[in-house]
């Protein structure tokens, strides 16, 4: 609807990181009056709802610094520069819990926080594990413990916040959808 569009008038970079670039933009609403917008660019990033042959959904325990603690998430990466989704969510998964998998069904792509950031999530899912004879490494910054939880597990973690992000609370609503759906 372009009578709510906002006109970016000026647009300064603040910051230029690895991850994210920060932007100051000034923009003209659509009553004619301007205002100030803070944007984060990202590169987009995946995440995939990895379910086992024993019906266990694959998880990492992390710290997240911006929380000050650790959270359990589905596995989950950032885009490298012209890299598919589909190739990163195979890597991503490898890396992160030493699985692979032939097929990976892309689910559905959103964005994480469209008030200030562009970061836009792809969710894929796989039932087709296999375990690598020899895992692949992370990255040289990143600390995961790998879990196999069940979905009722999964529930609890979501009650008493040690699922705590938006990417993998949408997994496991998915998957109670899904398994719902069979019945």
């Amino acid at each position: 609807m372009d009578h709510l569009k906002e006109t970016t008038l000026t647009s300064k970079e603040i910051f230029k990181g690895r991850i994210i670039d920060l932007y100051l933009e000034e923009v003209k609403l659509p009553n004619g009056n301007t205002s100030t917008r803070e944007i984060v660019k990202h590169p987009g990033a995946v995440a995939v709802i990895a379910v086992t042959p024993e019906n266990k959904i694959l998880m990492v325990e992390q710290y997240r610094k911006p929380l000050g603690r650790t959270i359990v998430e589905i596995p989950a990466g950032k885009l490298e520069k012209g890299e598919k989704p589909i190739i990163t969510a195979k890597r991503e998964l490898e890396e992160e819990t030493g699985y692979t998998c032939e097929d990976l069904k892309p689910l559905i792509s959103f964005y994480t926080s469209p008030g200030f950031a562009d970061e836009l999530v792809h969710l894929f899912i796989t039932e087709n594990l296999e375990k690598m004879t020899e895992a692949a490494e992370l990255d040289e910054d990143e600390f995961v413990e790998v879990l196999e939880v069940t979905l009722e597990e999964a529930q609890e973690m979501i009650q008493n916040n040690k699922i705590y992000d938006a990417k993998t609370a949408y997994a496991v609503q998915y998957l109670l959808l899904k398994e719902a759906l069979k019945k």
